[in-house]
C-alpha cells in the first residue's frame, strides 16, 4: 500500500473531519459553558468544508490505498446526504443541548467522529476497512445515546445498545473470517470476482454471506435484528435519536449494496429470499406494532423498522431502477425522519420533553407552524401526496413491479396503508382535539432554519423533484452492480 499524493488528497475530507474533531476536544476544555454554542458553528464549518472537498472529488472513480478505499460519485452521493444530515442535526442541537443542560463540547467532536465512521463505511473498498468505519460510527454513538449521565434511561439504552452492538460485530467478523478464509481476500471485487466462479458456492460461503447479512440488518433495524431499536431510540437524548434514525441508517444501506450488489451478486439467488423474509416481516413488525405505541419516539422506531423492510425490497432486483428507487427512498427519508425528531425534541412540557402522542393534542391551537410542519412529516412518512415519501414509496413499488414481484409490491402496499393509521393518528391529535394540557414548544431561531430545510426538502421532492433525480442517477454512473 503506498501512501501517495493522489491517495491523501482522496480522503481529505475525512482528515479535514478527524482534525476538526480532535480540535473541538481541546476547545471543550478552554470555551466557557456559556459560550459552548460557538463550537456547534464550529461543526457546522466543519461539515460545510469537508462537503467542498468532497464535491471537489466527485465523479473521480478513484481506487485509493490499493483498492481499500473508493472514491467515486455513489460514495459522494451518500457523504454528501450525510454532511447535510449533520448540518440539520447540530442546528437542532444548539437549542436543545442548552435545555437539558447537557452542553458537553465533546458531543460536538463524536458528531464528526460518527460522520467519519459513515464515510468509511460508503467508500469501503474490502470488508475489513468496512468493519473499521462502522465501529468508529457504532462507538460514538454507544456515547451519544448515554448523553444524559444523569438519566437512567439514557444509560441503559447506552448499555443496550453497546452490548447488542459487540454480538453484532462479532458476528460480522465471523462472517468476513468465513469469507476469507474460502476465497483469500477481503476486497469487495476480490469476492465478487470469486464467487461468480463456477464451482465457487460452498457451505462456508453461504455461511459467510448469512453473517454478515446478520451484521447489515443489525445497522438498518431490520426484523428480527431490531429488539434494541425502541429502546434505544426512546432512553436517547432527541436529538441524538433523529441523528442515528437517518443518517446511520442511510451509511449501512450504502455498504448493504455495495457488499450485495457488488461482491454477492453472482450468487443472488442463494440470499435473495433470505432479503423477502427480512424486508416482510420487518414490514410487518414495523407497522403493526407502533401502532399500539403511545410513545412517539417509540412509534417512530418501530416505523423505521417498517421503512427499512420498504427499501428492502430494491436489493432484490438486479437493475439501476431499483437502485435509483433505494437512492431516492433513503435521501427523502432522511429529511422527513430528522423534521420529525425536530418538532419532538422542542415539545417541553413542565421543563421535560414531550414525547407522548397525547402532548401533541390540540397543537394547532398552541402553535400553528409547529403543527403544520409535523403534518408534512407525517404525510410524507405515511407516503401521502404531495410530499416526497409519496414519491419514494412509489419509486420503490414501481421497481419491485417492473421486475415481476407484484405479489411483494402488494404485500409493501398493504402495509403501507396500515402505517398511514398511527402517522394520521398524530395528525388527529393536532388539529381534530382541545387542548388538554399546555405543552410550550421552543422554536429557537437555530431550530426555525433545520425545520425550513427538512420541510423545504420534503415538500420539493413531492412537487418537483428533477433536480435531485437527476443527480441521485448522475451518483450511479461509475456503479456497476
Amino acid at each position: 500500500m503506498s501512501f501517495s499524493a493522489v491517495n491523501i488528497l482522496g480522503t481529505m475530507p475525512e482528515i479535514y473531519l478527524t482534525f476538526f474533531g480532535c480540535v473541538l476536544l481541546i476547545l471543550e476544555t478552554i470555551v466557557p459553558k456559556e459560550k459552548r454554542s460557538w463550537l456547534g458553528y464550529f461543526t457546522i464549518l466543519a461539515l460545510v468544508f469537508a462537503m467542498i472537498a468532497s464535491i471537489g472529488l466527485n465523479g473521480k472513480g478513484l481506487p485509493l490505498y490499493s483498492g481499500l478505499y473508493i472514491i467515486d460519485p455513489f460514495s459522494n452521493f451518500f457523504k454528501i446526504t450525510i454532511y447535510v444530515g449533520a448540518i440539520i442535526t447540530v442546528l437542532f442541537s444548539l437549542p436543545y443541548l442548552e435545555q437539558e443542560d447537557i452542553h458537553h463540547g465533546e458531543y460536538y467532536a463524536f458528531i464528526l467522529f460518527s460522520v467519519v465512521g459513515m464515510m468509511v463505511m460508503v467508500s469501503a473498498g474490502d470488508l475489513i476497512t468496512l468493519f473499521l468505519g462502522i465501529e468508529l460510527m457504532s462507538l460514538c454513538f454507544y456515547v451519544l445515546v448515554g448523553l444524559k449521565r444523569e438519566s437512567h434511561r439514557a444509560v441503559e439504552a447506552s448499555f443496550k445498545y453497546f452490548l447488542l452492538g459487540a454480538f453484532s460485530a462479532a458476528i460480522f467478523l465471523f462472517g468476513i473470517s468465513f469469507l476469507y478464509g474460502a476465497s483469500g481476500t477481503e476486497t469487495i471485487s476480490g469476492l465478487a470476482a470469486f464467487i461468480s466462479n463456477p464451482g465457487s458456492l460452498k457451505p462456508i460461503v453461504i455461511a459467510g454471506m448469512i453473517l454478515t447479512l446478520v451484521g447489515f440488518t443489525f445497522k438498518v433495524s431490520a426484523v428480527p435484528f431490531h429488539m434494541w431499536t425502541p429502546d434505544v431510540y426512546e432512553g436517547a437524548p432527541t436529538v441524538v435519536t433523529g441523528f442515528m434514525a437517518a443518517a446511520s441508517k442511510i451509511a449501512a444501506f450504502a455498504v448493504f449494496l455495495r457488499v450485495f450488489w457488488v461482491a454477492f451478486s453472482g450468487n443472488r439467488h442463494e440470499w435473495d429470499i433470505l432479503i423477502v423474509l427480512i424486508s416482510i416481516l420487518s414490514m410487518a413488525v414495523g407497522n403493526v406494532v407502533a401502532l399500539l405505541q403511545t410513545n412517539i419516539k417509540r412509534m417512530l422506531a418501530y416505523s423505521s423498522i417498517g421503512h427499512a423492510g420498504y427499501a428492502l425490497m430494491a436489493l432484490l432486483l438486479p437493475n439501476r431502477e431499483s437502485l435509483f428507487a433505494l437512492l431516492f427512498y433513503v435521501f427523502a427519508y432522511m429529511f422527513m425522519t430528522l423534521g420529525a425528531f425536530g418538532i419532538v425534541l422542542m415539545m417541553r412540557k413542565k421543563g421535560v420533553e414531550g414525547e407522548e402522542i397525547s402532548d401533541f393534542v390540540g397543537l394547532h391551537k398552541r402553535h400553528p407552524l409547529a403543527a403544520f410542519m409535523m403534518l408534512i412529516f407525517m404525510f410524507s412518512l405515511a407516503g401521502i401526496p404531495p410530499f416526497g415519501g409519496f414519491l419514494a414509496k412509489f419509486y420503490i413499488f414501481y421497481a419491485v413491479v417492473h421486475a415481476g414481484y407484484v405479489w411483494l409490491a402488494v404485500v409493501g402496499i398493504i402495509f403501507a396503508a396500515i402505517g398511514a393509521y398511527y402517522y394520521l393518528k398524530v395528525v388527529m391529535a393536532m388539529y381534530m382535539r382541545e387542548p388538554e394540557e399546555s405543552v410550550e414548544v421552543h422554536m429557537t431561531p437555530m431550530g426555525k432554519i433545520g425545520l425550513a430545510l427538512t420541510a423545504g426538502t420534503t415538500l420539493i421532492l413531492g412537487i418537483y423533484p428533477a433536480p435531485f433525480v437527476e443527480y441521485i442517477k448522475s451518483s450511479l454512473a461509475l456503479f456497476v452492480p
